[in-house]
């Protein structure tokens, strides 16, 4: 009987998983073609000046999700960088927005990094503002090449290796299961890099902007 209970406890666990699955759209509330276009525009008001583009960013988004009427909460504070290193690679995020089903930040190092894009259970949108991101997949001869202005899209459960070649930003944008994307995003801290004031900041800052979320409503 106790292994009768534990399978109908799996069974019900993953159909409530599956049907959450199949609803999740409903709670999405940014668009991908609108944060290319804002990405493009970002890029001609501030050609190579990382720091106008994200403003330019920041100012559009609290413009189009305002305050009063806001269906998500956006992080201003553009001071607040952390250190990310996640797959291999490494670089510093400005977490822009995080909830439970969608995340926009800034990633980039000035540097250039490399590394293993993860395998991932959302899509992920990688909007190149300066410099290039270089991808590849096993079996493909040629290097992928991304640019400013373009988009690098990795569909959720496919990985690559990537290159942010001598310097790149980008304004990242993933929509799924977030926190499930957290453990590949953190495992560098534990296996390698030992940081724990960044460690302490990442987690701080993306629980505060999820219950924030939450706080609205916001799933």
């Amino acid at each position: 009987m106790k292994w009768v209970a534990r399978a109908a406890a799996l069974f019900l666990f993953c159909a409530a998983c599956s049907w959450l699955d199949s609803i999740k759209e409903r709670w999405y509330v940014l668009n991908p073609p609108f944060l290319h276009e804002l990405a493009k525009d970002a890029i001609a008001a501030s050609p190579d000046d990382p720091q106008g583009m994200i403003s330019h960013i920041i100012t559009n988004l609290t413009s189009t999700y305002p305050s009063t009427t806001r269906a998500i909460s956006l992080n201003t504070d553009s001071s607040e960088w952390v250190f990310n290193n996640a797959g291999g690679a490494m670089g510093a995020m400005y977490i822009i927005h995080a909830s439970i089903t969608e995340y926009l930040i800034v990633f980039g190092t000035p540097l250039g990094t490399e590394g293993h894009t993860g395998l991932h259970t959302a899509d992920d949108y990688f909007h190149i503002l300066v410099g290039e991101q270089w991808a590849f997949r096993p079996g493909a001869l040629e290097m992928e090449r991304y640019a400013p202005g373009d988009v690098h899209y990795l569909p959720r459960g496919t990985a690559k290796q990537y290159k942010m070649h001598e310097g790149c930003f980008a304004l990242e944008y993933a929509r799924g299961w977030i926190p499930l994307m957290m453990p590949f995003g953190l495992a560098d801290t534990f296996t390698s890099t030992l940081d724990v004031p960044t460690l302490y900041h990442t987690v701080r800052i993306t629980a505060r902007e999820m219950i924030k979320n939450l706080l609205m409503g916001k799933i």
